[in-house]
């Protein structure tokens, strides 16, 4: 057998199945039916029998005098069966069952260190003990923003969660969830049924994980809100309206549906970006009263709904006072210290700082609040992109980490205080879910291994063999593709991140590239000055030959074919209107013919390529609700290269017919032949910059005699940038750069 790590499936991990507490079978037979590698195989005690050389057999024990959250791994055995097999025994202790599944994860990663018996080695790896740092590690999964994930995706990330050792998933619905009796909440929107609720929280339970409910009771409820039944539960379009005591007849029976399908009695209720609560509606029944007031005792309301429930909230802290970027992080908001009940959990999100300081002192300003150990979350950069911002995310995450560690390292005494205790990473869907929201699993394994370390630091070796062997994908070529999504953000992350105070963000250069206006190019100042073309080209190339590389060692590289079609239509779409308006200025018509016909139409059949393949990939990951808003995007960017490609080809026919008319007319006036002009076929002059130049067009001709001669207009106007200093470092929504215009 060939034993190479590099070109087979690697050496087989055989699990003990009489040596596996009842707890944990049923989630050791769902990772093993999936292992993205096969290498996987249970077995009675001494059925041993593989057709391999060598293979490692693994066993659980719970110990309960171990610490919560600690487990110790160890080779007990190395034994040559015969003269050409070999076993490794392997013994896992834990205390929670999640620490026994992150084991496993951590013995599939070090398998691919292994290239055949090798005893030292294999107890170098795997003779360690390790104990979590915080009470948990969760994951929230946006599930509101178009994308609804189906029953069969959340499994599969409940199963990496589970081998990176993330003990908490909350899957954040707005309105995505049915309520029997309420057909418009989350009309058409495909939310979960109440079995697939109970589906979604066995498997976690069989996993070591607590599924927690995640929904809002205050803002952010603009999609149940448009619709006329809802109407009179209005404050705003997206907020509802406070102390009516309808309101809170909805909002328990939002809660009790959410939470009673769930073992959990933990809740996440929201509550933040309330921008104009008590403002609207509110202040037309009610009178005008402080939002501070009102959002308060909301929250009181909503507070004694879910003590009737015994559930246990926790909300975002951005609260009302709270609800822009700036506002949340210049300073906390003294006006609600003494006010917030005390047995409500505070979650603190900054997806944006590269410094563990600013970290450091927003945890204190929590503090201020009353909430001695709030709730932090940090993010991997999903949103409004097609492939996560991994190298950002890891910068935020560690900044984030490192301060919650620091936060919670015991005194001089040896004793933790007012420590962070609960560390999350979100994943959000903004701008209709166009990202693979499985491109964030490197980011995950890079959060969960913070989560199990007191370091600064963590071993990205270890990290990046563990993501190979659990997630079935090479973990360099992942972070890669990040390149396909933002351009100028990965030249400063490939170096050194900047580490000040200020609020940082990464580019989503890919898509504003994507859906801008092919025709009109408003954004193209921008990139100007960038070769877009060679950076997408090579991208390109270099994610097609990871795709094909090893597919048996790395089958889920496979997903980074989104990635690879993105490259492919930049290549082609980037530059594309500038040279063409300089075909048209100077009068190369031949050029301008061979653009069309050659690269445009080349355009056309790669986003066709990357629709599809995007319609695709989508409808195996998620349900089929709101794909309607992103392929709407693609229809506008197809329908708008189809108008291009026939407006150019009729100026093109409309400029030579009309030159023979003019040497009609001009012959019928006993003159000469035609003098050139621009748009002519071939011209000696040359081209003045696509940014700066403007149009001349002299005629020889009495205005009275001239005829309109074609034009493109599209390619007349100069194009100006619109943020001078900022090139490519930017980050833009779909209706920011599909059109220049405003509807309206």
């Amino acid at each position: 057998m060939d034993t190479d790590m590099t070109t087979s499936g690697g050496l087989s991990i055989l699990i003990d199945l009489a040596h596996v507490p009842a707890e944990l079978q049923l989630g050791i037979e769902a990772i093993a039916a999936n292992a993205p590698q096969q290498n996987i195989s249970l077995c009675e005690s001494d059925d041993y029998l593989l057709d391999v050389e060598f293979h490692w057999l693994v066993r659980f024990e719970k110990d309960q005098a171990l610490r919560e959250g600690e487990c110790s791994v160890m080779v007990c055995q190395h034994l040559e069966t015969s003269a050409t097999q070999s076993r490794v025994a392997i013994e896992v202790k834990y205390q929670r069952k999640i620490e026994a599944f992150r084991s496993l994860g951590r013995i599939l990663g070090a398998s691919r260190q292994i290239q055949g018996p090798d005893p030292e080695k294999t107890r170098s790896l795997l003779n360690y003990t390790e104990k979590a740092t915080f009470e948990n590690l969760t994951v929230m999964i946006d599930c509101s923003r178009g994308g609804v994930l189906k029953q069969s995706s959340v499994f599969s990330m409940m199963r990496n969660c589970a081998l990176m050792g993330i003990n908490m998933v909350q899957l954040y619905t707005e309105d995505t969830y049915e309520i029997e009796g309420e057909t418009f909440f989350g009309y058409l929107r495909g939310g979960y049924t109440r079995q697939e609720l109970i589906n979604m929280d066995d498997y976690a339970d069989a996993l070591g994980i607590e599924l927690v409910p995640c929904i809002q009771t205050l803002g952010h409820l603009g999609q149940m809100l448009q619709w006329p039944k809802y109407h009179i539960y209005r404050d705003t379009n997206e907020v509802l309206l406070a102390n009516w005591d309808e309101t809170y007849n909805l909002i328990e029976r939002m809660i009790t549906t959410i939470s009673s399908p769930l073992r959990s009695k933990r809740i996440h209720v929201g509550l933040d970006e309330a921008a104009g609560v008590g403002e609207g509606r509110y202040r037309q029944i009610f009178g005008y009263e402080d939002p501070t007031r009102v959002f308060l005792h909301h929250l009181k309301r909503v507070q004694d709904i879910c003590k009737r429930l015994d559930l246990k909230p926790m909300i975002w802290s951005d609260t009302n006072k709270n609800n822009s970027l700036a506002g949340y992080y210049d300073g906390g908001t003294p006006q609600l210290t003494d006010n917030l009940p005390p047995d409500i959990d505070l979650v603190y999100w900054d997806y944006y700082h590269t410094a563990s300081e600013s970290y450091a002192n927003k945890i204190g300003q929590h503090r201020e609040l009353g909430c001695l150990s709030p709730w932090v979350a940090t993010a991997a950069w999903t949103w409004n992109r097609f492939w996560c911002a991994l190298p950002f995310s890891f910068a935020t995450i560690q900044a984030s980490c490192q301060a919650a560690k620091l936060d919670g390292k015991p005194d001089a005494q040896g004793v933790i205080g007012k420590n962070v205790k609960n560390m999350m990473i979100t994943i959000w869907g903004d701008e209709g879910h166009e990202c693979d929201m499985f491109s964030a699993l490197p980011a995950m394994y890079y959060f969960a291994d913070h989560g199990y370390t007191q370091d600064a630091e963590i071993d990205f070796d270890r990290l990046k063999n563990c993501f190979e062997g659990v997630c079935g994908a090479k973990f360099d070529d992942w972070v890669y593709a990040s390149k396909a999504s933002f351009y100028a953000i990965d030249q400063v992350m490939d170096s050194d991140t900047p580490l000040t105070l200020k609020t940082h963000f990464a580019p989503n250069t890919s898509k504003y590239l994507l859906w801008e206006d092919p025709f009109l190019a408003h954004i193209s100042p921008q990139y100007a000055m960038m070769n877009l073309e060679t950076h997408y080209s090579e991208i390109a190339q270099n994610l097609g030959k990871m795709i094909d590389y090893n597919k048996e060692i790395f089958p889920e590289n496979a997903r980074l074919r989104m990635a690879y079609l993105v490259a492919q239509v930049l290549t082609l779409k980037c530059h594309l209107h500038s040279r063409m308006t300089i075909a048209y200025r100077s009068g190369e018509r031949q050029e301008l013919y061979d653009l069309t016909e050659g690269r445009l139409v080349d355009l056309q059949v790669a986003v066709d390529q990357l629709w599809k393949y995007h319609r695709s990939m989508w409808h195996k990951t998620n349900k089929p609700f709101g794909w309607e808003v992103i392929e709407m995007r693609y229809g506008g960017l197809r329908t708008r290269l189809l108008t291009m490609r026939d407006r150019i080809l009729e100026y093109l026919e409309g400029v030579e017919n009309w030159e023979r008319q003019q040497q009609l007319l001009l012959n019928n006036n006993g003159g000469g032949a035609v003098a050139s002009s621009v748009g002519s076929q071939h011209s000696n002059g040359a081209a003045e910059s696509y940014l700066s130049s403007s149009l001349r067009r002299d005629s020889w001709m009495d205005k009275n005699q001239q005829s309109e001669r074609p034009t493109i207009p599209e390619f007349d106007t100069n194009r100006e940038a619109m943020y001078e200093y900022a090139g490519c470092n930017l980050l833009m929504d779909y209706n920011r750069v599909s059109t220049p215009s405003r509807p309206g």
